[in-house]
């Protein structure tokens, strides 16, 4: 088998060799509970107390700020939101999401619209930043939360956050941020933004899979979605994951540490990515900002050909992308994201995901763009579309009244 080259790190990066160290003791050595009084339990709350200051870090958050460790960004999301909207249901129902979130955030708003809530859906441009007019209209005196993303793990646009965050502070709403594909790539800082809450992945910082946190300023209440012995300040019960806590912990730091280089040498190669790609092949095109977009990200879709196709051929040569939803890929609906920014049905299809991380080079990027101009046309010669063929003949009519 030919070796794999990674371009699909939003879906799963490997834990860094340091991150890996750091956590060996606490399968062992130091086992024991954080909530015993005796030394050993004493030994893992201490490791845990350590790595709040570590997430604290990256984010910019004050000292009194809490960081609440969770299963993963998805139950972090969901203890934004409903844990949010439940406490302070008697001052209003409603909440705003965009249409770009991820689905752990739009599916929990579903949710809550179950539950005697409301929200509403702000919507973007044609590069995929929302429209913050729109967002300062949605606002009502029942607006309780606001909560969009800080960038898109899909098409890697970043969002003009300190914008929204002055949307939101002006009407004194609080502001949850979903950082999970912005965290360890560009700088995030809640303290000067003003930032209440906002959500955090481990694994997107090279940390162990199963682990994540949701940052809340000191003031901001939530109801527990999960009740039990009251750990996490009483927010998230449940035995703490000490091993996954301290990966997290040092992951935090080492993302912190190499943030600036990453930058520097990620934006390059993903120019290089996205310059050898549109200039080689024909009817290809960008999703996403071009310059207001995460230094890891290309999106690229290819006209008249579906994205799994492109997948296939590209792990028959050692490369490992994917199409443009990850999360959907268990459904063959299209990507949500792609919808919202008008992209039309059939092109939207065919979007690949590519997403650099640390170990890639300059080496992996000339050969993929060797490899896959000839994928492209091979793809094409077999495809019933063409530059003949109008599109909206496979269309299916009732696409058209899907929102």
């Amino acid at each position: 088998m030919t070796k794999q080259i990674n371009f699909n790190h939003s879906a799963g990066v490997p834990v860094d060799e340091q991150v890996l160290k750091a956590m060996k003791p606490y399968f062992r050595q130091y086992y024991g509970n954080p909530s015993s009084v005796h030394a050993v339990g004493q030994q893992s709350a201490k490791a845990i107390a350590n790595a709040r200051v570590q997430v604290g870090q990256l984010i910019g958050a004050a000292p009194k700020d809490r960081v609440i460790f969770t299963s993963g960004a998805t139950e972090a999301n969901n203890l934004a939101l409903q844990g949010f909207a439940y406490r302070h249901r008697r001052k209003g129902n409603h909440i705003i999401i965009s249409k770009m979130e991820h689905l752990s955030i739009i599916n929990t708003a579903k949710f809550l619209s179950k539950q005697g809530f409301e929200y509403t859906q702000v919507g973007v441009d044609k590069h995929g930043i929302v429209d913050t007019k729109a967002l300062k209209k949605a606002i009502t005196d029942q607006t309780i939360l606001i909560s969009i993303q800080h960038a898109n793990n899909e098409v890697g646009t970043i969002q003009p956050i300190a914008d929204i965050a002055q949307i939101a502070n002006n009407a004194e709403i609080p502001l949850h941020v979903d950082a999970v594909a912005s965290a360890g790539l560009i700088p995030v800082n809640v303290s000067e933004h003003g930032i209440s809450l906002l959500t955090l992945s481990s694994n997107d910082l090279y940390g162990p899979k199963g682990v994540g946190a949701l940052y809340t300023r000191k003031e901001v209440a939530l109801q527990p979605i999960l009740t039990g012995g009251g750990q996490e300040y009483g927010i998230r019960s449940g035995s703490e994951n000490v091993s996954g806590i301290v990966g997290m912990g040092a992951a935090a730091e080492l993302a912190k540490e190499q943030l600036a280089d990453n930058v520097t040498r990620l934006t390059w190669l993903r120019d290089q990515l996205i310059k050898g790609v549109l200039e080689k092949i024909d009817d290809s095109y960008l999703n996403g900002h071009p310059t207001q977009r995460l230094p890891n990200n290309a999106n690229i879709r290819f006209s008249y050909i579906e994205g799994e196709a492109i997948t296939l051929h590209l792990s028959f040569q050692g490369f490992l992308v994917a199409t443009s939803s990850a999360c959907t890929s268990k459904t063959l609906a299209p990507s949500h994201c792609l919808m919202s920014m008008g992209v039309a049905e059939a092109e939207a299809h065919g979007a690949l995901q590519l997403t650099l991380g640390r170990e890639n080079t300059q080496a992996h990027i000339d050969k993929f763009v060797e490899v896959l101009p000839p994928i492209i046309e091979k793809l094409r010669a077999m495809s019933p579309l063409s530059k003949d063929v109008p599109y909206d003949i496979f269309e299916d009519e009732e696409h058209d009244h899907h929102h």
